[in-house]
């Protein structure tokens, strides 16, 4: 059986992280992405943070597998009419340039549309194109500071806190992703191609509907909390063994577990006690039961914790960092953790697609050398012969 977006050709102008994050599912669930770059150059994430000089970087590689690459010179006439001919046999366009530069290279919606009417034009910006705020550049912290999710990130006392999770870059990569295969399903029924805007705020915004919530139920700006989940106990980090850094069990046990979460700690006595009886009185009694927890998770790994805890029906997860992420088994099973070689590079570690599908499971094929595959795609959806392409290679326009 085929893929799930089989047949749909995606034209991926994108660079670092917002619109590669994007593509990237995309051609996880099996569309045909060519990722079109300048020659000589590339997206500049190849050459960000690399750690070796003869290879592109993590950053590249992580984010562009199962992708081809073409390599097109926009600023010349005979660029722009090779870059229209793909256009015109392609599904979508991906673009994440600064505002207004491909209008001001003449491919913006309005030229593309009628080189193909059919075409989905998808476009990611930091503040989107229109607004008062939509002439501004962004990156991830300031999405995430003009999203809200700063103010409600950290401890009480610290300034407000950048989250490492890409929740700015990639958040907005996913909320495009959806908006591209709307577009694609509306096209099926009408025949027609259109935009597809998504911004960086506005998709932080989105994921921080929640404290949105609290401010009008609260009455007022959301606290910073640190790690405590609201008014519950247990319901934040606790403090494992052997006491490292990176050595604490989340736990959230609502009512109903309780009885469950004090008979797995071994305090079957508490249960009834009446100053824990109840997520109110619990509260109230935090500082004496909160020590209470502590001595028991202190005696046991997070993992033996979470094993315990998680076998008795309460909610909890050991506090990874990026070297357990590599080695934990769950992911492993579920093929979240790839092994994968890069010519240059040679061996190294990437996600999976998290999207599972019964009858199309996602493959992760390596991504592309830069230009890598130029010649043949324009031999295949140009029309243009090994000499045409050997001149257009020393003129610089491929």
């Amino acid at each position: 059986m085929g893929k799930a977006l089989d047949g749909i050709r995606i034209i991926d102008m994108t660079h670092n992280q917002a619109g590669p994050a994007c593509t990237q599912v995309l051609a996880w669930l099996g569309a045909e992405v060519i990722k079109l770059e300048e020659p000589g150059k590339g997206d500049v994430a190849r050459t960000n943070m690399r750690d070796k000089p003869d290879s592109d970087s993590l950053f590249f590689l992580i984010l562009n597998a199962n992708k081809q690459s073409l390599t097109i010179n926009l600023k010349s006439g005979e660029g722009k009419a090779l870059f229209k001919k793909v256009i015109a046999g392609s599904d979508v366009l991906v673009e994440n340039f600064s505002p207004g530069a491909l209008d001001r290279l003449g491919l913006g919606y309005n030229v593309l549309s009628e080189v193909n009417p059919r075409l989905i034009y998808a476009t990611i910006k930091g503040f989107g194109t229109y607004g008062p705020y939509s002439g501004f550049k962004s990156f991830e912290p300031i999405a995430q500071a003009m999203g809200g999710a700063m103010c409600a990130t950290g401890f009480p006392d610290n300034p407000p806190t950048f989250v490492w999770p890409a929740i700015g870059d990639s958040g907005t990569g996913m909320h495009m992703a959806i908006g591209i295969l709307a577009a694609l399903q509306q096209r099926h029924q009408t025949g027609k191609g259109q935009q597809v805007e998504v911004s960086m705020q506005d998709s932080v915004v989105n994921i921080m509907r929640i404290s949105l919530r609290d401010h009008q139920r609260l009455g007022g700006v959301q606290p910073r909390t640190g790690n405590q989940l609201g008014k519950n106990v247990p319901g934040s980090t606790y403090p494992c063994a052997p006491g490292g850094p990176n050595d604490y069990l989340f736990i959230f046990a609502q009512q109903q577990m309780w009885g469950a979460f004090a008979t797995a700690i071994g305090r079957p006595e508490i249960i009834e006690d009446r100053r824990y009886a109840t997520a109110e009185a619990r509260w109230e009694n935090r500082d004496t039961l909160n020590p209470i927890i502590e001595g028991w998770t202190r005696q046991k790994t997070k993992h033996e914790a979470m094993k315990i805890l998680g076998d008795a029906g309460v909610p909890c997860g050991a506090c990874q960092d990026t070297g357990e992420i590599f080695t934990d088994p769950h992911l492993k099973a579920r093929e979240m953790i790839k092994d994968i070689d890069y010519p240059t590079r040679g061996a190294y570690k990437t996600v999976g697609c998290p999207i599972k599908l019964s009858d199309s499971p996602a493959d992760v094929i390596r991504p592309p050398m830069l230009g890598e595959h130029t010649d043949d795609l324009l031999s295949r959806l140009c029309g243009v012969n090994s000499q045409e392409l050997a001149r257009m290679h020393d003129e610089g326009v491929v």
